[in-house]
């Protein structure tokens, strides 16, 4: 990292009178990661009407979803950079403006390609999660900095809880444009309360975007994952999957031979490749698997034919209803991760939290014969996330120089994405490896979805063998690294301690 980018000055905390109180701004930060988060399972109860309501082909639907998703995945860095480069205020509140233009533009939409480009809009939205949790450390006094980032980290998992419900109940009562016309009025309510009670504090280093590292990272990850997220689709041997795939790895290993030579990088990638911040962005992948398979799974098991003699038969709003509490359980988690993290530390907290998780997997596979005992499985399974969601960040932030923050966050989350979409294209080949006709469909055994939550409970189970070798920080040193100057090492202050 250049001098510029590093920047001088250790960023200035904004006063009462500038931001309001520091849980005003827990509270506002929380909201619109809720928000933002929301657009990620928004349309999926109509997901199946699609292709009628817009006029197009399955395949071309599909897009609907994964724009979103690559949007997400691609703005979690680059927002993150940008955060640590110019304020991350301000780009918190281009985060929000991104969802109000892909909200709007989606509203008035009646083909597939308009509403493509909104869904994308809204996907870009999703940096606001890493650049609001990397804002914490700055603005929020050192004994509620583990809480904050904690209850920040849960908003990824309760903004999906409740979109399933909320967006099945607006889908069945009102036009589906209303989906849209709703997460507009959200949008503009969270500019609003950023613009007034997030302080922009100086916090910006300087340095220019390295905008060819940008469009690279770019081009490899939509390559990359849109082979991942079509491969069940298209095939797994079609020529689109494979040469996306390859052509997106290449793109991928360019881009870090061009990022470890260039002097201001947009992803410093030796500072990546610490023990602690490599091996925790190794863990979130799998843990970022085991909750997307919770996602899933869970749901389609719930809305499966009675007929099967295993299905539950739920509408998708029962679904979402009976799915809803584990995702506010991450929520209710926060304060509970926050005291695990002062107590034990963020290594042994983000172990404990995938071992849960596998535990979650576990419970599916026994108790999966009627909607309560997915009910229970959910709850214990994403109590899991909530807690190695919490945990996560303190590592990494822990792990880097305060201006490279944002970044660092960015990508941890990235690599969290990476796992869910890695679960999607998991889950869906194996809900296809066995299947039954029911009324002339095809579809998972109960064998299926066991299948299933075994290879969630192994991820889980390799998120924790995975945590177990990252560097040990004492809690202490951990809270210590969280106040660092902007161009200090952390290491700095275990040395000094």
């Amino acid at each position: 990292m250049s001098d510029t980018a590093a920047g001088s000055a250790h960023p200035t905390p904004a006063s009462p009178a500038q931001s309001g109180s520091p849980v005003s701004v827990i509270l506002v930060m929380c909201f619109g990661g809720m928000v933002a988060a929301l657009m990620q399972t928004l349309v999926i109860p109509i997901q199946p009407e699609l292709p009628k309501l817009l006029g197009t082909s399955v395949s071309s639907a599909s897009w609907v979803i994964t724009a979103t998703l690559l949007g997400g995945a691609v703005a979690m860095p680059i927002a993150g950079r940008l955060g640590d480069m110019f304020g991350k205020q301000r780009v918190l509140i281009a985060s929000a403006l991104f969802l109000a233009a892909g909200s709007l533009v989606a509203a008035l939409s009646d083909s597939v390609l308009p509403l493509v480009a909104g869904r994308t809009l809204q996907g870009l939205a999703m940096g606001f999660i890493p650049v609001g949790i990397s804002l914490m450390r700055e603005v929020t006094p050192p004994r509620l900095t583990s809480s904050a980032v904690a209850a920040m980290s849960a908003t990824l998992g309760v903004g999906g809880a409740i979109g399933l419900p909320l967006s099945a109940w607006v889908a069945e009562s009102l036009d589906w444009h209303a989906l849209f016309w709703v997460s507009l009025g959200l949008a503009l309510v969270v500019l609003v309360l950023i613009a007034t009670l997030i302080p922009h504090v100086d916090d910006q280093h300087g340095g220019r975007l390295d905008v060819v590292g940008a469009l690279g990272l770019i081009v490899g990850l939509v390559a990359t994952l849109v082979a991942v997220s079509k491969g069940n689709t298209w095939g797994w041997t079609d020529t689109k999957t494979i040469g996306l795939f390859v052509g997106g790895v290449v793109v991928l290993v360019a881009w870090g031979w061009f990022e470890l030579r260039h002097p201001d990088p947009l992803v410093d990638l030796r500072t990546t490749a610490r023990p602690a911040v490599l091996l925790t962005n190794l863990a979130a992948i799998a843990v970022g698997f085991g909750m997307m398979a919770l996602s899933i799974v869970m749901p389609q098991l719930l809305e499966m034919p009675t007929a099967t003699n295993y299905g539950l038969g739920q509408s998708v709003l029962q679904a979402g209803l009976w799915m809803a509490p584990g995702g506010l359980m991450m929520m209710v988690f926060a304060p509970i991760s926050s005291m695990m993290l002062n107590r034990i530390g963020a290594k042994y907290t983000l172990a404990i939290g995938a071992l849960v998780i596998a535990l979650g997997y576990l419970a599916a596979f026994f108790l999966m014969h009627a909607p309560w005992q997915i009910l229970v499985a959910a709850v214990i399974g994403t109590s899991g996330v909530g807690i190695g969601y919490a945990a996560m960040p303190t590592l990494i932030m822990a792990s880097v120089p305060i201006a490279d923050a944002g970044a660092a966050v960015g990508l941890n989350a990235l690599m969290r994405s990476i796992g869910t979409t890695v679960a999607s294209a998991v889950m869906a080949t194996l809900l296809t490896t066995s299947t039954t006709s029911l009324a002339g469909h095809e579809i998972p055994t109960e064998g299926a979805f066991k299948l299933c939550f075994a290879v969630g409970a192994v991820a889980a189970l390799v998120a924790v063998a995975i945590t177990m070798t990252i560097p040990f920080r004492s809690p202490k040193a951990e809270q210590a690294a969280a106040q660092v100057h902007p161009t200090e090492e952390p290491e700095t202050i275990d040395a000094a301690r």
